[in-house]
């Protein structure tokens, strides 16, 4: 009983530090694709830019009391800006109530809260900063240590410089196809950052599940919107693509292993 009254602590203090870095998050959501600081100025209204008050910067309670605008100008804030504290702050307690306070449960934490980030900016500005996906990779091997050894670690550098190879050699070989870019810079970094995290295997099917997702969801657009112009859809890869990195972070295992189960049938 006490351990369980323990764990519900904690967990809500998981979930309110998540509704802190959730908060932190939408402001490097807000800046880093435009090269912005994200230490000055303060937190503003992306309309009018004004300034926010302390008592306007409350994660989630503000966006509410303030009925979703700004107090100076009265324009609408994006849903996002809540939604994002709000997942943020599901990642932090989920994992903290179900593992505990462990390493594992910190880079269960710093992953998704990662994914979560680079998901919506690509999904919002179509980019990938480096800001967040370089020390994505650095910290997948760092955590890859603790969790392997010096194994661990070289096995998740390795996995990464596959992963930059793979999608570099996809993106050379549409160029000679096309004569034009189909694959960003920033897509082979988060796949290195994702394989760094995941290794070989499980980063070959956040790759798969994204590439299919990212697909399925073109061709559905294409059905239904008929557009013009349709031969140059772009698509932000990267929102699959961390995806399929969730996907394969917590079903990963098992969908591997029936997958290879297949071959022993009978």
């Amino acid at each position: 009983m006490q351990n369980e009254s323990l764990n519900t602590v904690l967990t809500i203090f998981a979930g309110l530090f998540g509704l802190a870095f959730g908060s932190f998050l939408n402001v490097c959501i807000a800046r880093l694709p435009l090269h912005e600081s994200i230490v000055r100025p303060r937190s503003r209204c992306p309309q009018c830019r004004a300034q926010l008050s302390d008592r306007d910067n409350l994660p989630v309670v503000s966006w509410l009391l303030l009925r979703g605008r700004c107090r100076s100008c009265g324009k609408r804030i994006a849903v996002r800006y809540p939604a994002v504290e709000l997942a943020s702050a599901a990642i932090f307690a989920g994992f903290v109530a179900y593992g505990g306070l462990t390493a594992a449960t910190v880079g269960g934490i710093v992953f998704c809260w990662m994914l979560l980030g680079l998901a919506v900016m690509d999904g919002e500005t179509m980019v990938l900063p480096d800001a967040f996906t370089l020390p994505g990779i650095a910290l997948g091997v760092v955590f890859a240590a603790i969790a392997g050894g010096w194994r661990g670690g070289l096995r998740s550098v390795l996995a990464a410089v596959g992963a930059v190879a793979v999608l570099l050699g996809i993106r050379a070989i549409y160029w000679a196809l096309r004569r034009r870019e189909g694959l960003g810079l920033g897509d082979a970094k988060l796949m290195a950052m994702i394989a760094a995290w995941l290794g070989a295997q499980l980063g070959l099917l956040a790759l798969f599940m994204g590439v299919v997702s990212a697909a399925m969801y073109a061709l559905g657009w294409l059905a239904v919107a008929r557009p013009k112009g349709a031969g140059q859809l772009k698509l932000p890869l990267g929102v699959f693509l961390c995806a399929g990195a969730a996907y394969a972070y917590f079903f990963g295992g098992e969908t591997v292993a029936w997958y290879l189960g297949l071959f022993h049938l009978g």
